[in-house]
């Protein structure tokens, strides 16, 4: 257990990374743009995020949003009173709600000689190869060019298979993707509780070293009723972001401005580190799987501890549907996932092929099936 006040040097320390920070990506909730009900975006509200986002940007530093809010943005037109619970209505607020979130920062950083440029993803296109490298040397590009990335899930396509889920867990990818110092999570609580915030007795939690600072803590929520997150999804976001070396502050919009310059506010998460690649860390984080593969012991110790590809020979059952290149989780004989990668056989295909070495299905059945059933570099250990 370190001392107090190394503790406190390092929370000082973390704090100043923030003031500092050459890049930081900062994510809103949509309860905080948005009405209690949803249904129009909070003019005032956004009027402010932008004033300390471009006064930022504008003092030289590199300034990424991750914004929610425009399924709330589209319940009043599509006559909606809360969030809809079906994916094909959810598209269609976000279809309408899109259009007026994205205008109204445009209008608003214009004001102050700033571009934004939107930029929608799926998890489907960060976790393949080409598109995750064409992901990154987009926002790369705006960054490099003075714009402000505007970056949302992509509702209006995305399939329950490709979603990420919440906007919190994209935040954290995308700080890894643009290798940010520091990310915010700005919500309609000020900060991560012990207990439920409304409850008596219930205190913030200034600093979270790791998980074991959280272990007898009572995380719940699921949002408000214009949002997909609550605060389970945003220790998961501090979560991946720390495990890219990336500190988190929680807060409230109120006090972004106190967040972004180091203040005392909200909870801090500490970073953890990790030397898993930044692709691993999205296979690991962005996908939903599609199926999974169940391992004999030997190639679970393969997989897991002396970092090999996946073959046939180690695989004991298929599960699930999937094709070629979709994620599927890799699970040890007992069923505990042990790893999560993406798969270059489909689930009609691959049970003929298993526990046959590559040789032997090369001689038999041609050259094509002398391949990995998971390649190592599309493969993530959990």
């Amino acid at each position: 257990m370190p001392s107090r006040d190394s503790q406190d040097t390092e929370v000082i320390r973390l704090r100043r990374t923030f003031a500092d920070a050459r890049r930081v990506v900062v994510k809103v909730g949509s309860s905080s743009l948005t009405s209690s009900s949803g249904g129009a975006i909070d003019m005032l509200a956004v009027s402010r995020l932008v004033d300390l986002l471009a006064r930022r940007r504008l003092d030289g530093h590199h300034i990424v949003l991750v914004s929610s809010g425009a399924i709330a943005a589209g319940l009043g037109p599509l006559g909606l009173k809360r969030r809809p619970r079906d994916l094909a209505t959810q598209q269609a607020a976000a279809s309408v709600g899109q259009g007026a979130l994205v205008a109204a920062y445009q209008h608003l950083f214009g004001i102050y000689g700033l571009t934004v440029g939107q930029v929608l993803l799926t998890a489907d296109d960060v976790t393949r190869r080409t598109h995750y490298t064409n992901a990154q040397r987009t926002l790369e590009k705006l960054l490099d060019l003075g714009i402000v990335p505007i970056v949302n899930e992509n509702d209006t396509v995305a399939t329950h298979e490709i979603r990420f889920g919440d906007n919190d867990r994209l935040a954290a990818l995308v700080a890894d993707l643009v290798g940010a110092d520091g990310l915010v999570l700005l919500s309609d609580v000020d900060a991560l509780y012990d207990g439920p915030p409304s409850q008596a007795g219930s205190r913030p939690i200034p600093f979270v070293r790791g998980p074991e600072d959280l272990a007898h803590v009572q995380i719940g929520g699921t949002g408000s009723g214009v949002g997909s997150g609550g605060m389970a999804t945003k220790v998961e976001a501090a979560g991946i972001a720390g495990a890219a070396g990336i500190p988190t502050v929680l807060t409230r919009l109120a006090d972004a401005r106190a967040a972004l310059v180091g203040d005392p506010i909200g909870t801090l998460f500490a970073p953890v580190g990790d030397t898993r690649a930044s692709r691993k860390r999205w296979i690991a984080h962005a996908t939903s799987p599609r199926g999974r593969l169940v391992l004999d012991a030997g190639a679970v110790e393969a997989v897991t501890a002396r970092r090999k590809s996946l073959l046939p020979a180690g695989i004991t059952a298929v599960q699930g549907r999937f094709t070629e290149r979709d994620p599927v989780d890799v699970c040890a004989p007992d069923g505990t996932v042990v790893a999560r990668g993406l798969v270059n056989y489909s689930s009609s295909e691959l049970p003929r092929l298993l526990g046959r070495s590559t040789k032997e299905l090369a001689r038999e059945l041609g050259a094509h099936y002398e391949r990995e059933v998971i390649h190592r570099d599309d493969l993530a250990v959990l």
